[in-house]
C-alpha cells in the first residue's frame, strides 16, 4: 500500500472527472473535462488531467474507472460500450504519461468500492451496489473483497432477465433488468402517459412525483416494484448485508426506495425465515467511482 498522493479517474461517454484523493475519502482537488471524439486521445487527456489536478505533486498511483468489461489483471479494457476500446492496454499506455502505477476498473465496481469504504457501506463487509441511470449496473463487496469473478466482469446485474423473451436489450438478450427498471425504462413509462409531443425525463418525473404528483409517484413505485424484484434475485443469491442504491434515478429518495424495500420483501426467497438486507441511498452520488478508483489503486 501506498502512502502518496493517489489520483482517481472517472472515464465516461461525454466526460472525464478526477480528482486526488485522500485517505479518508476526501476529494482534496478536483478537475473535469470533455472526453475526446477519438479514442485514441483519450489517454493524452486522462493523464494531462492528472497532471492538473495534483498540481505539481508526485503522483504515486492513479485509478481509472471505466464502463464496460474490464480484465482480471485491471489493465486492460476488453470491451467499452461508449468508447472505440477492444482489449485496450490501458494502463500500459497511462503509466508513463503519468509517471505513476495505473490500475484499472470497472466504473460501478469503482463505484461499490467507494460507498463501501466511504459511504452508505462503510458499517458493512458485504454490499450490493444498484446504480439506476440510464442503464442498471452494480457491483459487489463480499467479505470486505471487491467481487470480480474469474475475467474480471462480474456483477452486470442489469442484465439479469426480468422477463424472459421481454424487450430487447442493446447487450444482445432479451427482457432485461435495465430494459424495466432503469432511467430509460422510466422515461419510456412517462413518454406513455404524457400528450404526444412532450418530452418528459427521469428528474421531471422525480420533481413532480416530489411535489405530490400521483401519476409520477405511480411511475416511480412501478420502477420500484421491477427494481426490487432483481434485487431479490441477487439477494438470494449474494446474501449482502445491505444494498445500496444509487445513481440518477436513485436520487428519488424514498420515492423509489420504499417501492423497492416493499418488493424485495415480498419476493426474496425465504420471506420472513431470514434476514433481508437494508436497502439505503447512495450517499457519494457521482464521486463514488472517482473515490472508489483512487482507493483501489492506492491498495493496488
Amino acid at each position: 500500500m501506498t502512502t502518496g498522493v493517489a489520483v482517481g479517474v472517472d472515464v465516461g461517454g461525454t466526460k472525464i472527472a478526477a480528482g486526488v484523493v485522500d485517505h479518508d475519502g476526501r476529494i482534496v482537488a478536483r478537475g473535469r473535462i470533455t472526453t475526446p471524439t477519438e479514442a485514441s486521445a483519450i489517454p493524452g487527456a486522462v493523464a494531462a488531467l492528472v497532471h492538473e489536478v495534483a498540481g505539481g505533486a508526485g503522483v504515486d498511483t492513479v485509478g481509472v474507472g471505466a464502463a464496460g468489461f474490464i480484465a482480471a489483471d485491471r489493465r486492460t479494457v476488453r470491451f467499452a460500450p461508449n468508447i472505440d476500446w477492444e482489449d485496450e492496454p490501458l494502463a500500459a499506455t497511462l503509466e508513463p504519461l503519468v509517471g505513476a502505477t495505473v490500475v484499472v476498473e470497472n466504473d460501478a465496481n469503482a463505484a461499490a468500492w467507494g460507498e463501501f469504504r466511504f459511504g452508505a457501506g462503510r458499517a458493512h463487509d458485504d454490499l450490493l451496489l444498484v446504480t439506476v441511470g440510464t442503464g442498471v449496473g452494480g457491483g459487489i463487496v463480499s467479505a470486505g473483497q471487491l467481487l470480480r469473478g474469474a475475467h474480471g466482469i462480474a456483477a452486470e446485474v442489469g442484465h439479469l432477465c426480468l422477463v424472459p423473451d421481454g424487450r430487447a436489450c442493446p447487450c444482445g438478450q432479451r427482457g432485461c433488468l435495465e430494459q424495466y427498471a432503469s432511467g430509460t425504462a422510466l422515461v419510456r413509462s412517462a413518454a406513455r402517459h404524457s400528450e404526444p409531443g412532450t418530452v418528459v425525463d427521469g428528474a421531471e418525473v422525480t420533481r413532480r412525483a416530489a411535489g405530490g404528483d400521483a401519476e409520477a409517484q405511480q411511475l416511480l413505485a412501478d420502477l420500484g416494484e421491477r427494481l426490487g424484484r432483481g434485487i431479490a434475485a441477487l439477494v438470494a443469491v449474494l446474501d449482502p448485508a445491505v444494498v445500496v442504491v444509487g445513481g440518477g434515478v436513485g436520487a428519488a429518495g424514498d420515492l423509489l426506495l420504499e417501492p423497492v424495500r416493499r418488493s424485495l420483501n415480498a419476493h426474496v426467497t425465504g420471506g420472513r425465515r431470514r434476514p433481508v438486507a437494508e436497502v439505503l441511498p447512495a450517499v457519494l452520488g457521482n464521486d463514488a467511482g472517482l473515490i472508489g478508483a483512487a482507493d483501489l489503486g492506492r491498495a493496488g
